[in-house]
């Protein structure tokens, strides 16, 4: 029970790190998605992915941990919490405390995580809104009405409001 015990703060404690490099990453995204360098923001999305992966991979080995420990004890894996071993653990002290620290530190990071995330999406969003705007406003000119302006020929030069080919000529 002890080996796995280890093994499990083992796998948080690494998960945990993993998460304070996604969190670095995403707070690096930041000001290059302000920025709008699509270049640099695709070199952080890719470490991103590779770090993600590793999360993934931990997290297997965590619930391969948890799977194990719940057999020891005979409990429910479905119902097993991380929370419940901490309490389980009160007859270990050292145990309980490392555990209990090792899966603040997680949930701290996966907080921090989520929220960086938020805004960096909420960045996104907002220049994805602005682009939006500049495409309805370059539709829009294209589609404004013509105006009646007539040259000497009584011929509709067909000028479209907002855009007149000629500029003001201060000679005339």
């Amino acid at each position: 029970m002890a080996s796995l015990m280890e093994n499990l703060i083992d796998v948080l404690e690494k998960e945990s790190m993993e998460y304070e490099n996604l969190l670095n990453l995403s707070m690096q995204k930041t000001p290059v998605i302000v920025s709008e360098n699509l270049e640099q923001l695709a070199k952080i999305t890719d470490e991103e992915q590779l770090i993600v992966s590793r999360i993934n991979h931990l997290d297997h080995l965590r619930n391969e941990a948890v799977n194990d420990i719940a057999n020891v004890l005979n409990k429910d894996v479905t119902n097993l919490k991380i929370a419940d071993l901490i309490k389980m653990l009160a007859a270990r002290p050292e145990e309980q405390q490392k555990l209990a620290a090792v899966f603040d530190k997680l949930q701290t990071n996966v907080r921090h995580v989520a929220r960086v995330n938020e805004q960096n999406r909420e960045l996104i969003q907002s220049a994805l809104e602005m682009v939006q705007f500049n495409m309805n406003i370059l539709h829009s000119i294209k589609a404004a009405p013509e105006t009646a302006n007539y040259n000497k020929g009584a011929y509709n030069t067909g000028d479209v409001i907002g855009m007149s080919a000629k500029s003001f000529d201060a000679k005339q």
